[in-house]
């Protein structure tokens, strides 16, 4: 199939793009560059062994959309494309539904117009709010976000619901994943953020390699063994994998469908736990200091996957020892560039 994958160049949709040609797809990037970089393009074509399809724009721009559409064939795509940061959200909120809510609806109506069904969501766990109770399962309540960036997940799963609600020929899965991390094992493609980063794993990184004085942890006076939040921590190729298995899945189901599934490992890893992973098994020892608590944060969340388990067939296969290590091993690789 030729997938379209928005935000293709980013760093869980570049692992995608190599998981779909992989499995013998056709993917075709879509990206602005604006949290990512075109390097990552050349990262693709070492693994890849040839170039891939992109073109540079964005996907909140229906004219950028239609030229997509009618230069290549699309069977279905991949939505990763999105504004991503919980603390800049909280303080530009209007930036984030403009984003990530507008270019959804624009999306839905290119792909109608081009009668293009299957559709793979880029959502979150962030949707589940603070959790009453882990693991969380699907169906468990949402609750709401703790920030705009995460209200725009659960306004994009009802705006996809109630598409397929509407009736026509609709295929949407969106996918709940938990936090990212690790690398490709290559270390040519890895997580690239632009400027200060808003992910845990590429703060470390950058603290260990001298980039960043130290690193500081948001609070550890949370009720949890060690004070520090909790969270899911995936590594970013089995996440991948599971958006090619849930494309795969489309291929099976009605023609007017929709479903939601957990993506992670079903186990709960605290910040300092993560900390000290990643001292041991690259046998560093980290800069970092306690800070006060972050707006926005949640204390703990981890999540049942056994639905994804079951019906995508899909499991993660990498250690968080693995992700840690590969983490580090992209990261000596950028310092060389």
């Amino acid at each position: 199939m030729n997938i379209l994958v928005t935000g293709g160049a980013g760093f869980i949709g570049s692992h995608t793009v190599v998981e779909l040609v992989s499995a013998g797809h056709k993917p075709i990037i879509l990206d602005d560059f604006s949290n990512s970089n075109k390097s990552v393009l050349l990262g693709l074509k070492n693994i890849i062994g040839h170039d891939v399809d992109f073109i540079e724009g964005n996907c909140n721009d229906e004219d950028t959309l239609r030229k997509v559409f009618k230069t290549f064939k699309i069977d279905g795509v991949i939505h990763f494309a999105a504004a991503k940061a919980v603390g800049e959200s909280v303080k530009k909120p209007l930036k984030y539904y403009e984003l990530n809510v507008g270019s959804l609806i624009k999306l839905i109506k290119v792909m109608a117009e081009f009668k293009v069904t299957k559709l793979v969501f880029s959502s979150s766990c962030t949707v589940y709010g603070e959790p009453d109770f882990v693991p969380i399962t699907e169906s468990t309540p949402r609750k709401p976000a703790n920030s705009p960036y995460g209200n725009t997940k659960t306004m994009g799963e009802d705006i996809l619901r109630d598409t397929v609600l509407a009736g026509g020929n609709a295929q949407f899965i969106s996918l709940r994943y938990f936090n990212p991390i690790g690398a490709h094992e290559s270390a040519e493609i890895g997580e690239l953020p632009s400027g200060v980063p808003s992910n845990l794993v590429p703060y470390i990184t950058q603290t260990a390699i001298g980039a960043r004085e130290s690193l500081t942890l948001f609070g550890d006076d949370y009720d949890t063994p060690d004070g520090t939040n909790i969270r899911d921590f995936i590594h970013v190729v089995d996440l991948a994998k599971a958006h090619l298995a849930a494309l795969e899945y489309l291929n099976t189901v009605p023609s007017n469908f929709y479903d939601v599934f957990n993506i992670g490992t079903g186990k709960g890893y605290s910040v300092m736990e993560l900390i000290k992973t990643f001292e041991s098994v690259n046998d560093l020892k980290l800069n970092y200091k306690i800070g006060p608590r972050r707006t926005g944060d949640t204390v703990k969340i981890y999540g049942d996957v056994k639905k994804a388990n079951d019906v995508l067939k899909w499991k993660t296969e990498k250690s968080l020892e693995e992700a840690l290590a590969d983490a580090w091993k992209w990261e000596q690789k950028l310092a060389k560039k």
